[in-house]
């Protein structure tokens, strides 16, 4: 069977008699010990489930239970915390669970010897360590919810953010960049701004940078395109942050060679760890390049009808080839006079909003014209940004953990915990 594309895809497939996916079957089980992890595990997978979570409260001995007296799901998340015998618990586990289930572990135990043993010896699909964040758990488990098989290629290097406004106004450049500047000057991680707007982008003049040459020089001549090249062609806004922009006239139309997008992403990942991308929304091939090699998008909408209008038209549209995750929605200007209320975009969206950002008209204005980030001064600005950091780089550190490892092996088609199996 060929993997699974969309959410729309596994409710067909559920919905579809001759599905191998049986109606006796649920499609996700999941235990957890305490009330945190219960909270981002609802938050994380409800979206990309064709039906609401089902979690319980309880650890691995009341997953063992249940699994003696009901049908197995499709996949299984289980909580190892407080077990003494963690590796025992889980090899008993195996042997009344069906074959095909695809087991996802939490717990509070770190290193790379357990994560090799629970992923290698026993074949459980993947663990996270305590506390959980929901990027983390939608990085990690959300390939395995979809049907997808996760790629390794994109485990090593930076992690690339897109931030796409769902109309001009948004306050999307905004965003990205104090967004950027949190992950660059506040956490000290290596990060990079790139707007790729030769016309009308104003990221660099929004940290008083003037816009250089080099991107559009890298992005008409990809083959010359290094990690030190673009490194070069980035203008310092702060120590451990640089910004990629250009200002070409209006009237000229820049030559963009195929590839450019995936060789300047390529090598600023071998440079930085944040690649943040201010990407307009328009059916430029550029734009749309830069997208696919995303590894989260943010999309920004304000509250009106449009702006609703526009979010049910492209989100499903909006995923790049590398996510494993749905977009993050984004409120911005909530309050604004004449404009919608929380519930009723959510009411309009059927979905609740990821991050919610209230209307700061004049504070943004004077960081803008004074070119310096509003998260400096705004208390209110700073948190949101703050938490909107946390759910798009929660598995940064388990990236590291898990890249510096070997490939595990082929397993073997007849389970996931084959070496359990065979004691």
């Amino acid at each position: 069977m060929r993997p699974v594309d969309s959410v729309s895809e596994i409710q067909d497939l559920v919905t579809d008699p001759g599905s191998p996916l049986r109606h006796d079957r649920r499609h996700l089980i999941a235990f957890v010990t305490d009330a945190d992890s219960e909270r981002v595990l609802r938050s994380s997978l409800s979206d990309m489930l064709p039906e609401p979570p089902d979690i319980r409260r309880g650890g691995i001995r009341a997953a063992y239970a249940a699994m003696q007296k009901t049908t197995s799901p499709r996949i299984l998340i289980v909580d190892v915390t407080g077990e003494e015998h963690a590796l025992k618990a889980l090899a008993d586990l195996a042997h009344v669970v069906e074959p095909d289930v695809c087991v996802l572990v939490i717990g509070e135990l770190e290193g790379l010897e357990f994560y090799r043993e629970i992923t290698r010896g026993l074949g459980a699909a993947d663990y996270l360590p305590k506390p959980l964040a929901r990027d983390l758990v939608i990085r990690h488990f959300g390939s395995f919810v979809l049907g997808r098989s996760p790629s390794a290629s994109t485990a090593l290097g930076g992690r690339v953010v897109a931030v796409t406004g769902i109309r001009g106004g948004c306050g999307a450049s905004s965003i990205a960049t104090n967004l950027a500047w949190h992950f660059g000057v506040t956490l000290r991680h290596h990060t990079v701004l790139v707007d790729p707007d030769l016309y009308r982008g104003n990221a660099a003049y929004l940290l008083n940078v003037h816009p250089g040459e080099g991107l559009q020089a890298a992005l008409e001549s990809p083959e010359r395109i290094d990690s030190l090249l673009a490194e070069r062609a980035a203008q310092p806004a702060a120590d451990r942050l640089h910004v990629l922009a250009g200002e070409s006239p209006m009237g000229a139309q820049p030559k963009f060679a195929a590839g450019a997008a995936d060789a300047l992403i390529d090598a600023l990942r071998k440079r930085y760890n944040f690649i943040i991308l201010d990407v307009p929304l328009a059916p430029i091939p550029l734009y749309r390049e830069l997208l696919s090699k995303a590894h989260q998008q943010i999309l920004v909408m304000e509250p009106s009808l449009v702006s609703l209008r526009d979010v049910l038209r492209m989100t499903p549209q909006s995923q790049g080839k590398v996510q494993g995750q749905l977009p993050l929605l984004l409120l911005n200007r909530l309050g604004l006079p004449g404009g919608l209320t929380r519930r009723q975009v959510e009411d309009g969206l059927k979905r609740k909003l990821d991050l919610v950002i209230p209307d700061l008209p004049r504070q943004l204005r004077m960081a803008a014209n004074l070119g310096e980030p509003a998260i400096i001064n705004n208390a209110a600005y700073r948190k949101v940004i703050a938490e909107l950091a946390r759910s798009v780089a929660g598995a940064g550190l388990l990236d590291t953990l898990a890249g510096s490892a070997p490939p595990p092996p082929e397993r073997k088609r007849g389970g996931w915990f084959s070496l359990g199996r065979n004691k």
